[in-house]
Order: C-alpha cells, then structure tokens, then sequence
C-alpha cells in the first residue's frame, strides 16, 4: 500500500498540479502583457474588435499575472512549505483538490468574462459579483486547508514563513468580502454598495492590500522558506523575521489611501496614507537584508547557483519597489508621478522583479522535489531564463520611469495665460520610443518565460514519482 495512501507521506499531488499551473498561467498572462503593450505602440494590435481592445485585455492581463501566475504559485509555496515545516500531511487531500480545481475554474471565468466586458472595474478587482462569490468559497477552502495543517502539526514551533502565509490568506479573504459588497442586478451585472468617495476608497482598501498582502506578505512567505533552503544557511535573524512580519501587517493596512491624492478623499486621509507609506519603508528594508544577509558564507554559491541568483535578484527589487513607493506615496512627488507610466513601472518593478523573480527561484527549486529529480533538466536555461528575464525587467522599468516623469512634466507645465503648454496628443508622441522600449522588455520577459516552459516539461517528462513519493516521506 502506498505512503501516500495511508498519510505517512507529504501530498505533493496538488502541489505538482499548482507549480504546472503557475507556468501555464504564466506564460498565458505575460503573452497578454506583450499584447497590450504592443497596442500601445501599433494602435492597430487592437483589431478593431470589442473583445481585442485594450481597455478589455489590460484587466484580463492583469487578472491572469496575479491571480492565475502569482496566486497558482501561492498555493503551490504554501501547501509544500507548510507540510515541510509543519511535518504532517495536508489536512484533506480531498479539499486541497478541490482549492486546485475551484482556484482553475476562477482563472477561467476571468479569461471568457473579462474579454467580453463583464467587469466591476476595480483595479485588481475586475471579477464580476457571481465569480466574486465562488472565489471567495474556494478562497475559505483554502484557508480551512492550511490552518488546520497548522493546527495538527507535529513541531511546537510555527516557522515563521507560516506566519506569513497565513497573514495572506487571512487578510485576501477581509479585504475581498469587502470590496466586493455589491447589489447583483443579473448574473453579470452588479452595483457596489458604497457611494463615490466612499468606493474609492474601499477599492484601493483592496487594491494596495492586493498588493501588500497578496503580492508581498505571502511572497514573503515564499521568500523565508525557499532563501534559507536553496542558501543552505539558516535565516540571517530570526527575531529580524518577526518584527518584519508584525511590522508590515501593522502598516499594510494602511497605505491605500496614497492612490487617492488630491481627490474628493479627504485631507486626513491622505497624509495617513502618505504617513503609513513611508514608515512602510523601515520594515520593507529590513526583511530585504534579513533574506540578502541568510547568503552569509553562501556568497560563493551565487557563481555556480542561477536558481539562488533569481532569489537574490528578487531581494534586491523588492529593496528597490519598497524604496520607490514611499517615495511616489509623498504628495509633492505624487504630484509629478500620477496617472503616468511611472506609476506602470513602480507596479511592474515589484511584480516582474520581485513576485515573479522570486517564483521562478522557488518553482526551480520545488519542481525537481516534487517530481523525483535530482535537479531541472538544464541548468544552463535556468541561467539564460534568469539574464533574459533581468534584462526585460531593466527594459521595463527604465523606459517606464523615463516616460512618466516626461509626461509627468508635460502635463504640469502652464503657459503664462494659465493654458496648458502641451496638448495629451504631444505627451503620447514623446511617449512612443518609451512604449518601444517598453514592449522589447516584455519580449525579453516572455521568452525566459518560454524558456522556463521548456525546461519544466522536459523535466516533468522524465519525472520519477516513486522517488519523489520517497522524499516525502513524513520523518
């Protein structure tokens, strides 16, 4: 009788399916991203139908990066780390199926809805009310799944990276019911049940906490297991990790009024969230050296090591993300920073440079485990992906910042008669070479993506599942 069977052994079953999904996903949503930032440069890439514009891909873009990529990767991270962590067997394999299959079936309806216009038009928020609700039964499976995994484990310590993921888990579900408190019209259609100033600000409540929660606290969850593990060094302070965790969670909540600058929000708010953003920084930057400093007497490592590069990598964009938002979060600089491109490149800064840097490194280092394999197919594609991908970053958020100060600049200059000096049309020309550029990075992104396709599926090919049965046995 299998290990597997009578529950001495890790369930890797799920985990294997979500680590495929994060590529499949992956490759899909930046395909899309390469899309719409090719309509940006040739308009006619819109084809001049309804479901092709850019209006309705952007959405369905972002929606296939975050939820399909990072959250498949989420699902794929937690459920190994906190079996590994915790030492027992997810709590039901029949319930982890069913967070694998409901969290597909989500993606899906993004992917046939969204093209055709049904959208709550919430920044990362876009699902209408009838998909809101399902996500929000799979996302209480989910969280059922991985607490009581907590609960029945078989160590007295909880390791923090679970503290992380559970902070995640639990803040996504708060932030999601909120948010998305509406009054359904039909299936498809709903009005939300706040007013005005009022939605604003429970949208980007939910849209900075998507960011902060979804897209950080619970990669950080990812970057305190897979940094020490793939390091072969303990993680650099462990108190240094609890303080980041209280610190962040305290301050998160908070930062989402910085979207809201010079609107109807009032004057308080504002400077809240100016305030709780630039204290965010001390945190931000203090887990970042937590994760850099675990390489001590590991350095070496990084000669022979692309999987530890991209792990590194990933710190050192997440240094970079956490320092430019604060600063786009003080209200003289926001001036100057929104609604441009410059905003487009701090987002992709943290999403391209920190969550999915950080999932390569952890699905490089999970795939060969999960799959009975000594280490991926080849090492070398694993370096070419991680130069392909730094490149295409660089690309991205260079022409990104250019562009956003330059329309930034354009938009604020005032005549003598108090005229506007330039009309949008001069903005968009002198944004052309940036979207050029731009587009040349997604390229570069997309093909490590690709490469990293190959790579998986060639080492899924030759998976040996006895072996990796074997490596799951519970010590």
């Amino acid at each position: 009788m299998s290990t597997a069977l009578n529950g001495q052994a890790y369930n890797y079953k799920v985990v294997r399916q979500f680590a495929i999904m994060t590529v499949v996903w992956g490759v899909v949503g930046m395909a899309m991203g390469v899309w719409i930032a090719s309509q940006l440069v040739w308009p006619q890439m819109n084809l001049d139908l309804p479901w092709t514009t850019f209006g309705r891909l952007r959405p369905l873009h972002t929606s296939l990066v975050i939820f399909g990529f990072a959250g498949s990767a989420q699902f794929a991270a937690s459920y190994y780390a906190v079996q590994r962590t915790c030492q027992v067997r997810l709590f039901s394999d029949k319930l982890a199926a069913f967070t694998f299959w409901g969290w597909q079936s989500v993606i899906v309806i993004m992917l046939v809805t969204l093209p055709l216009g049904y959208t709550t038009t919430k920044e990362y928020a876009e699902i209408e009310f009838t998909g809101a609700v399902w996500l929000t039964v799979v996302w209480v499976a989910y969280a059922i799944v991985f607490f009581t995994t907590v609960v029945q484990r078989k160590t007295r310590h909880i390791y923090v990276g679970n503290w992380f993921f559970g902070a995640f888990i639990l803040v996504i579900a708060m932030l999601h019911v909120v948010n998305h408190l509406a009054i359904p019209v039909d299936w498809f259609k709903s009005y939300p049940v706040y007013a005005g100033a009022t939605d604003a600000m429970v949208q980007w409540w939910y849209g900075h906490n998507a960011v902060g929660f979804f897209l950080t606290t619970g990669f950080l969850g990812m970057m305190y297991y897979f940094v020490p593990k793939q390091a072969g060094r303990p993680i650099y302070s462990y108190r240094l990790s609890i303080v980041h965790f209280w610190a962040l969670i305290t301050l998160y909540i908070w930062a989402g009024p910085h979207h809201l600058h010079y609107t109807a929000l009032p004057d308080w708010a504002q400077s809240l969230g100016m305030a709780m953003s630039i204290i965010l920084l001390a945190p931000s930057w203090g887990g970042m050296i937590n994760g850099m400093m675990t390489l001590s007497g590991a350095w070496h490592k990084l000669r022979t090591d692309p999987i530890l590069r991209f792990l590194v990598l990933s710190l050192a964009f997440y240094g970079m993300s956490t320092f430019e938002g604060p600063m786009m979060a003080i209200k003289t600089v926001n001036a100057l920073s929104h609604y441009t491109d410059w905003t487009i490149g701090h987002v992709h800064a943290g999403a391209l440079g920190w969550v999915a840097m950080i999932t390569f490194g952890a699905l490089y280092h999970m795939i060969p485990k999960i799959f009975g394999r000594e280490q991926m197919y080849s090492i070398g594609l694993i370096n070419l992906h991680f130069w392909l991908a730094t490149i295409g970053t660089v690309l991205y958020i260079a022409s990104m910042w250019v562009n956003g100060i330059t329309q930034g600049l354009m938009w604020r200059a005032i005549n003598d008669d108090g005229t506007l000096t330039y009309s949008f049309v001069e903005s968009l020309t002198a944004s052309h070479p940036g979207y050029v550029v731009r587009l040349v990075g997604g390229l570069f992104f997309l093909s490590g993506m690709l490469l990293m396709c190959w790579n998986v599926w060639r080492t899924v090919r030759v998976a040996n599942l006895k072996q990796a049965e074997l490596t799951a046995q519970i010590a």
